[in-house]
């Protein structure tokens, strides 16, 4: 079952638009709130801060697909371990993530100029239709309601626009990341991105990861 919070929706007009956040001029959106497949522990986060991590997606080859979009959606953000790489290439960035706790660690770390925090389910995005341009995911599709995220997406997204999806492979050897049995393996996830009208541009099963690239 689903447990479902509802705050106050708000939708950006233009990146001037500001929402108090308590030590920050950046936004927190709280939109309807519900639940996924499961979510990672807020008291094992500074697990998502270790630069490990670079070993398995790094900066460079996300930018190598997103190009010089101007409005990136990042989904499942976490503490901003890989939104604080990429926020320096995108004039707006808005992180993602259903835990509120989540942003209150981002915020600890500092929030770039050019990211909102936004407190929503992956599901029901709090952005007007083709608001968008690019959009990411990075270690955490296996957390988020897989069909209904991507049909979200369709409809906050421009025509054209490209999508990275890295996560941990339920092909992969194990020995880093969740148990392989919450993981999806590389098919599941294409089929999905095919089912909800994306373009499927690449998709890789590595070591431990698979990487998709795909357009709206």
């Amino acid at each position: 079952m689903c447990s479902t919070a509802v705050g106050v929706v708000y939708t950006p007009v233009n990146h001037g638009s500001r929402l108090p956040f308590d030590r920050q001029n950046h936004i927190v959106v709280t939109h309807k709130i519900g639940m996924g497949f499961h979510t990672f522990d807020p008291d094992n986060a500074d697990r998502l801060e270790d630069a490990s991590r670079f070993r398995f997606c790094s900066r460079e080859e996300l930018l190598g697909v997103l190009g010089d979009s101007q409005h990136l959606v990042d989904l499942g953000s976490g503490t901003g371990f890989y939104t604080r790489e990429l926020a320096p290439f995108f004039p707006r960035l808005s992180a993602v993530d259903i835990q509120p706790e989540m942003h209150e660690l981002f915020g600890e770390r500092g929030v770039p100029d050019s990211v909102e925090l936004v407190t929503a389910s992956s599901d029901d995005l709090p952005f007007g239709p083709g608001s968008a341009d690019a959009a990411v995911s990075t270690m955490t599709i296996h957390e988020l309601p897989l069909a209904e995220t991507l049909a979200e997406l369709q409809g906050v997204l421009q025509p054209e626009s490209p999508v990275v999806l890295v996560d941990w492979s339920a092909d992969g050897r194990g020995e880093a990341g969740p148990p392989l049995a919450e993981r999806h393996p590389l098919s599941t996830v294409t089929q999905a991105l095919e089912n909800a009208g994306f373009t499927v541009c690449r998709a890789v099963d590595r070591s431990e990861t698979f990487f998709i690239t795909a357009t709206r």
